[in-house]
């Protein structure tokens, strides 16, 4: 090969080594960049939950949502659902959940989920929701702790009773979990029945560090976030 060629050939590979250098660094910037959000994602859903949680402590048309916190085995905050409709209804949000073995025991967690559902029919409007699902049994628990289930199909979920008689509602119900929504929209009400709940896996790994199950957070207890307490504290507060 005559030496103007080698030259060429050398500095051909120098420029490709340099620019697939510059292509990981940017990689792995953009790597770092990504879960960085995620752990700011996740702290202030946290935070946000915990307001949540205290919104509804307060709120006095929830007392029945407070008597059944207090038997719940587990919960789903989610701070803000949002719904935008027109012909066909949309909804979705992120939050946590919290459980226990048994009413009265520590609260663990939380992990991390989203909720989403679609609805048909002649609507229009939109409404931004605060919900939490209560899990009033152990299946509840365990259903929620899938990758992905459909509320309503996988698991039996109702709306719960709000104002006057609802007192007497609570003995009737008989259905894993229990939703309860605050909401200052267009709509009366929010409805999870038909949405499908699935686990947010990387805001579950940006916040406790690792690749990390609902189970492992939520059944075994470990691992723990000490930025959790506050929340945690609300939860406790509601069965008191």
């Amino acid at each position: 090969m005559e030496p103007r060629a080698i030259t060429a050939h050398l500095r051909a590979g120098a420029t490709w080594a340099l620019a697939s250098m510059l292509a990981v660094g940017l990689s792995l910037s953009a790597v770092r960049a990504r879960a960085a959000d995620d752990v700011q994602d996740a702290n202030q859903l946290v935070e946000k939950a915990k307001l949540t949680v205290e919104e509804f402590q307060k709120d006095p048309n929830m007392d029945t949502f407070r008597e059944l916190a207090k038997k719940a085995h587990g919960m789903l905050i989610l701070p803000q659902m949002i719904r935008g409709a027109f012909i066909i209804g949309a909804s979705g949000g992120s939050g946590v959940m919290v459980a226990r073995e048994a009413p009265g025991g520590p609260w663990k967690g939380p992990a991390f989920y989203t909720l989403g559902g679609a609805s048909f029919g002649f609507q229009a409007g939109g409404d931004v929701a605060e919900v939490i699902i209560l899990a009033m049994t152990e299946r509840g628990v365990t259903k929620l702790l899938s990758p992905q289930v459909k509320l309503g199909a996988d698991v039996s979920v109702t709306a719960g009773p709000v104002g006057a008689g609802a007192a007497a509602a609570t003995a009737g119900l008989s259905a894993d979990l229990v939703s309860y929504s605050m909401s200052k929209g267009l709509y009366g009400g929010f409805s999870v029945d038909g949405s499908v709940a699935g686990v947010r896996s990387s805001l579950n790994k940006a916040y406790y560090g690792k690749e990390v199950t609902p189970t492992e957070i939520l059944i075994k207890g470990d691992p723990k976030n000490p930025h959790a307490a506050p929340l945690l504290e609300a939860v406790t507060a509601l069965g008191k």
